[in-house]
């Protein structure tokens, strides 16, 4: 009697714990990834550009032409090669999906067999799993997404996912390569405005690197510093070389 009403009085417990509990996953991997390809070129590529141009003493305007231009080709490029990417994610899916659902039709018990197998690789005994591959060989749709996942490790991509990541990687592009520019928009004089260019991108580096990093699972201010050195490093490699052949 005791012992009942010990498990009575912890059910509630537990049941407020499980209302309570809400688990935190980041789900926006694809956009974020896009985002991070588009911003760390969009500041790296211009920032190199305008320090180079800056080291063969161009002003301020040719150095805010070249930029945007860049800039724009820039975005325009990599939207492009995002767009091909995930199209040719897209199609490689459906051309998956075609022959695995042939395969299905076709030879059903050999796909029964490796349906099988998957789940014998998760420990579970046969006579665990035979009752589940019976049921996916009456559920032919699920039966398809099993094998698409757990075989071949591909999930469903979004029709959109194309044409989002082409904008969303052409918007942090645009985004990401005026950072290095706008003092070249108020200091006519080139060699002083890349002064306050590295400063302004060096400070976006790190803001972006850290950002990053959070949401990305990784060491924030390891990945800060990580990508101002590299955004350093490309600028100075850059304003080296255009000193060195405009000497």
């Amino acid at each position: 009697m005791a012992a009942a009403e010990h498990k009575l009085t912890l059910e509630p417990e537990k049941q407020g714990l499980l209302n309570h509990h809400t688990e935190k996953h980041f789900t926006a991997g694809e956009i974020v990834r896009d985002i991070i390809i588009g911003v760390s070129d969009g500041l790296t590529v211009p920032f190199a550009l305008a320090a180079g141009l800056s080291g063969a003493n161009a002003t301020s305007s040719i150095v805010l032409t070249a930029g945007i231009a860049e800039v724009a080709a820039g975005a325009i490029s990599m939207g492009l090669g995002g767009y091909l990417a995930a199209k040719s994610e897209a199609d490689h899916y459906a051309r998956e999906l075609k022959r695995e659902q042939e395969e299905i039709i076709a030879v059903p018990e050999s796909e029964a067999e490796e349906v099988a197998e998957i789940l014998a690789e998760y420990g579970i005994e046969p006579h665990e799993y035979e009752p589940v591959v019976n049921a996916l060989r009456k559920k032919p749709q699920a039966w398809l997404d099993f094998m698409m996942k757990f075989e071949l490790g591909l999930e469903k991509p979004d029709p959109r996912r194309a044409l989002h990541s082409a904008m969303t990687i052409a918007i942090a592009y645009i985004l990401g390569g005026l950072v290095p520019l706008v003092p070249y928009m108020f200091i006519p004089k080139a060699t002083e405005a890349v002064v306050f260019s590295v400063v302004v991108t060096l400070v976006a580096l790190l803001i972006f690197g850290f950002a990053k990093g959070y949401f990305t699972g990784n060491k924030p201010f390891k990945s800060a510093l990580e990508t101002a050195l590299i955004g350093a490093i490309a600028s100075a490699a850059a304003f080296g070389m255009a000193k060195a052949f405009h000497s």
